[in-house]
């Protein structure tokens, strides 16, 4: 397993010719790092020792240049915490190693550097002064060793101690979809657009295609170099240079990331919880404006704390949620440094919980307490589902989980698997749903189904596309059709053409509704081919009645198929359509080959006037019937049935 040594400290302590001892590399590649002596920008170098490789990267230590310093700290291993045996513990030593806490940087050594240049009494003060810097501290334990990089002493005993570090680091583990936070960009002759970052997770391979984020470019692998050698793929955890085709360098730069495509998805709101510095000046306020350092970037945003008091103490831990000027992408988990706008100096550091957050309302920040703090110390089982749950009635998709989680699909499958299994949540159609969001959805719909019987109890049921529209409406397609299933397993509910009725809904008729139907009934049964509309049907029945109940009889007969819609308001008795239809049949038979009528034999042929041909002639198309050639009509062998 590579190694990931990040030097930190106060300016001019040494950490660059430390890393050029222990290697052989000068880190400092600018030429006004040269000029002026001092590390300005992140430095690299590797080395193998007893068998062990490592790759260090060089931070500088200058108060200025702090933000260059956070680019390449979010990818280490193990912290080299460097203090100079001349000065002892500065500003920047105390700052870079909050840093390095925040981050949760769980492995370390303390080196005290320029060893040659004191006294034993001197190099035992200054040992002392950064013991109590790192007591109660992951470094607490940690060895420290005072080095001559002039000299060359203690150098045996800090490889040694090294390879003691790294061999006893747990196994990194994979469960974040491969992605490379990019800290340079630059183009090489005969090469193109080249990036650098560390490879957070996974797998890279040449040839690979893969997604340039925030930006949403697609680009390809065209090589891999780690630590300057050319490889055909990086593991997690290696430095690594990637010369990508498809890009031009002017569309990349420090702080996006290269990701696995369609997996992570670019946000500008992220939940999270933070820890506030005891050294900080004051409380991290709600709309404090912030600077966001994670991966390699850094991003100006807005602080909006969710705790009561709208303020999170130095010394203090809450939960907050960030708004940011511009997108990032980032998984659950990751960590992250705030820093005061101006002046800019470290504040706070913390974990992400949502990566994908919408802007909480003021009624809402109980909730979404309750919603962070069971995230803080979820399995991925109960993460996931605490995702799903909180979704509510709209669910979420493998896809929508794939990005808030950033997890690979063998510890998506897993987690999806298991908490199924628990029954609090369901798959409905592709969406993942909890178990109550869904019944809840589903008893809404027998209500709805209920309330309408009781309303229209004339009625076969209520229109599908009504239910939806009245119910589900804000709910994705795929999950109506889920439920509607189950209810219909379940024997809840039944499906008629487009209706959806209750399972043990009939239609019951009094007296007085079957007389009254039946006298509709006989009124289109009476004009055979020449349809009244449904007014003039009305008007010819032998006793009035209320249009609405009869349009609601009509329905009946329509439902019933003893009528048929011919146009608009105008209905037929399906008898005398079928009636119609042999004659046609026959018409056509004695027309052979052509299968030719025009109107005015349709007029002979059906008694009717040219009133109500014209307009039967257009149904019997519609119906494909017929078929319109010129001014005649084809009558169709294969005639549809009214039916």
């Amino acid at each position: 397993m590579d190694i990931i040594i990040g030097t930190a400290g106060h300016i001019d302590h040494g950490k660059t010719t430390l890393v050029q001892a222990l290697t052989g590399v000068d880190a400092d590649r600018l030429p006004e790092e040269k000029r002026r002596g001092i590390t300005i920008d992140l430095g690299f170098a590797d080395r193998t020792i007893d068998g062990q490789h490592f790759g260090f990267v060089d931070v500088p230590g200058h108060e200025r240049f702090v933000k260059n310093m956070l680019a390449g700290a979010q990818g280490i291993d193990v912290v080299a915490l460097v203090v100079a045996a001349d000065e002892g513990v500065m500003p920047q030593t105390r700052e870079h190693f909050d840093i390095c806490r925040l981050l949760g940087v769980q492995a370390g050594i303390v080196i005290l550097t320029k060893s040659d240049t004191v006294d034993g009494e001197m190099l035992e003060l200054v040992r002392d002064e950064a013991r109590e810097l790192v007591a109660d501290s992951f470094l607490a334990d940690a060895p420290m060793l005072a080095v001559s990089a002039k000299t060359g002493a203690g150098l045996p005993e800090l490889k040694a101690a090294l390879v003691a570090i790294a061999r006893a680091l747990p196994p990194r583990t994979n469960d974040t979809v491969p992605h490379l936070p990019i800290d340079r960009a630059f183009t090489m002759k005969g090469f193109g657009t080249v990036v650098t970052g560390t490879l957070v997770s996974g797998e890279l391979s040449n040839g690979d295609e893969l997604e340039l984020m925030p930006a949403g470019e697609r680009v390809r692998v065209r090589g891999i170099q780690v630590h300057g050698k050319a490889v055909e793929k990086a593991w997690a955890g290696q430095r690594t240079a990637i010369n990508l085709g498809g890009i031009e360098i002017t569309k990349t730069e420090r702080g996006m990331v290269l990701a696995q495509p369609n997996r992570l998805r670019p946000t500008q709101i992220i939940d999270a919880h933070v820890t506030v510095l005891a050294s900080a000046p004051r409380p991290l306020r709600s709309r404090a404006r912030i600077r966001l350092h994670l991966g390699a970037g850094e991003i100006f945003g807005r602080a909006r704390v969710l705790d009561p008091s709208n303020e999170v103490a130095p010394g203090s831990s809450g939960l907050l949620q960030l708004s940011l000027e511009s997108p990032i992408v980032t998984v659950t988990g990751e960590r992250f440094i705030l820093r005061s706008y101006s002046p800019s100096h470290t504040i706070a550091g913390g974990l992400v919980l949502d990566p994908l957050a919408v802007k909480h309302r003021g009624r809402d920040r109980g909730a979404a307490r309750d919603f962070l703090s069971n995230l803080l110390t979820a399995s991925p089982e109960q993460r996931l589902r605490i995702f799903v749950e909180r979704a509510g009635s709209g669910g979420l998709t493998r896809a929508d989980l794939a990005a808030r989680t950033g997890w690979t699909g063998a510890l998506l499958d897993r987690a999806t698997k298991a908490v199924l299994e628990t029954g609090l949540v369901v798959l409905a159609n592709g969406s993942y749903l909890g178990a109550a969001a869904f019944d809840e959805l589903a008893q809404a719909a027998v209500n709805a189904v209920t309330d309408h019987h009781q309303r229209e109890p004339l009625s076969r049921g209520l229109s599908r596309e009504t239910l939806r529209e009245k119910l589900f409406s804000h709910v994705p397609p795929e999950i109506f059709r889920a439920i509607l299933a189950r209810l219909t397993a379940e024997g809840s509910l039944a499906f008629d053409q487009q209706l959806v009725r209750s399972a043990t809904h009939s239609v019951t008729l009094s007296e007085s509704d079957v007389a009254q139907r039946d006298q509709i009934a006989a009124v289109y049964r009476d004009a055979g081919l020449e349809p009244p509309t449904f007014d003039e049907a009305l008007s010819r029945l032998a006793k009035p009645v209320n249009r609405e109940h009869a349009r609601k009889l009509l329905q009946m007969l329509l439902d019933a198929d003893e009528i048929k819609p011919v146009f608009g308001d105008t209905f037929c008795d399906r008898k005398a359509l079928d009636h119609l239809l042999v004659k046609l049949a026959a018409y056509g038979s004695e027309h052979e080959p052509d299968r030719l009528i025009d109107v005015t034999a349709f007029k002979e042929l059906t008694g009717v006037s040219r009133k109500y041909a014209i307009p039967l002639l257009e149904y019997l198309d519609r119906t494909r019937v017929t078929r319109r050639a010129g001014d005649k009509r084809i009558i169709l062998r294969a005639m549809s049935p009214t039916s």
